[in-house]
């Protein structure tokens, strides 16, 4: 078993040379040589969560308390269609058990009302015509025989992609270690409760489900679901496959998502208008080198034409190295110069990086290094967040932008 916590120093475990290549080939941990043979130090590599890699079970404990890793997972720039107070992770403090333990709860939730059915379009080949004739089918494979005869219909029934996915996730959390036993009953129960509904092929996409009215009740399972399915194989020099099973997240990306989303949230209030992934811009004229800053906010000027007023790019922590985070400056004053900015913001997790203000020499710009406390409540940090907004939306960084916003 390796156990280990995001962002400690490393620690050293005695593994085979088999698994130290599987774990390595993976990429989900950093794997170096011990002081000797057999014995090799192991860290996080900005993953956290529990997993099994080849036959050897490994968990990495995120340094953000678990019920904050659920708040900050709420403010993904796809959707998980769920509130804070629908997810409980119990008083579990790993977070492979605090999410199955929020996905039986959400998914039983979700059952109470019976099993949601709806119009599946199947092609099958029966004795009677059944909704509409294949008729080119029919022509091929039957070669002029009347029967069976070659249809396409729609069914009501429980096997609807919604279904299968509550299925597929009780039914990889039941293999995984480490889960309450209560856990267990009620995953069983679930699976008992979604009989008829069929299984996903391994291998393939997960079913594709859509939000509407119909299954809001389903939303917040659904969305935990997803979560559970992210699984990962990883292909070794050899040929071989090194299958990753269980739950891992990437805390840069939650970081980057929360940051993003709830600062464009809060930009709302000063008008203009928010872009994510901003792709719209290239550092040299023959457009061959894109720019992609996290979040550019966007107002009128006087003008009447719309341009760039401020532009944030999170970071979840320092890079380790003698550089720093010298890449993440050279990154925003890149940003700066493109969009005509003098002054742009980089975002940080309080502890890696402390606030800043970075001065570009002969340049006329200034960076603003900001710091988010991850260990405050969900109220104080969406309030540190709106403070973080109106900070960069009063000062901007277009002097050509005149507001007619009241401050």
């Amino acid at each position: 078993m390796i156990d280990i916590v995001e962002g400690a120093s490393p620690r050293e475990f005695g593994l085979s040379p088999e698994q130290a290549s599987a774990l390595a080939a993976s990429k989900v941990i950093q794997v170096t040589p011990g002081p000797r043979s057999g014995l090799w130090r192991v860290r996080d590599n900005g993953y956290v969560g529990a997993a099994v890699i080849g036959d050897l079970p490994i968990r990495i404990t995120p340094k953000t308390p678990v019920d904050r890793v659920f708040f900050l997972l709420g403010y993904a720039q796809h959707p998980l269609h769920w509130r804070q107070e629908e997810v409980n992770a119990g008083e579990h403090r790993d977070l492979l058990p605090a999410l199955a333990h929020a996905y039986a709860r959400a998914a039983d939730r979700a059952l109470r009302q019976g099993v949601l059915q709806g119009y599946l379009e199947l092609e099958e080949a029966l004795p009677v015509v059944r909704g509409r004739i294949r008729e080119a089918d029919q022509v091929r494979r039957r070669y002029g025989l009347p029967l069976p005869i070659e249809v396409r219909y729609d069914d009501f029934t429980v096997d609807i992609a919604e279904n299968q996915l509550l299925l597929a996730a009780a039914t990889r959390l039941l293999r995984l270690p480490g889960l309450a036993v209560s856990t267990r009953k009620m995953l069983r129960h679930m699976i008992t409760r979604l009989a008829g509904v069929s299984a996903l092929v391994p291998g393939r996409p997960l079913s594709g489900w859509r939000p509407s009215r119909l299954n809001s009740r389903y939303h917040t399972a659904l969305s935990l679901a997803e979560l559970v399915l992210r699984g990962a194989s990883y292909e070794l020099d050899d040929g071989t496959t090194v299958r990753v099973d269980g739950l891992l997240l990437e805390m840069w990306r939650v970081f980057e998502d929360f940051v993003t989303v709830a600062l464009a949230e809060a930009f709302r209030t000063y008008g203009g208008r928010s872009v994510l992934q901003d792709t719209g811009h290239h550092l040299d004229h023959d457009r061959r080198v894109r720019l992609r800053p996290d979040l550019v906010h966007y107002r009128i000027g006087v003008d009447g034409a719309e341009r760039p007023n401020a532009v944030v790019d999170s970071k979840y922590k320092i890079a380790k190295g003698p550089d720093g985070h010298s890449s993440d400056l050279y990154q925003m004053l890149a940003y700066c110069t493109v969009l005509g900015l003098d002054q742009g913001h980089l975002v940080y997790a309080k502890g890696d990086a402390e606030p800043y203000r970075h001065v570009i020499h002969g340049a006329g710009i200034e960076i603003m290094q900001h710091a988010l406390d991850l260990t405050l409540s969900p109220t104080a940090l969406l309030e540190a967040v709106r403070e973080l907004a109106a900070s960069i939306v009063r000062y901007g960084g277009n002097r050509e932008l005149v507001s007619a916003d009241p401050w």
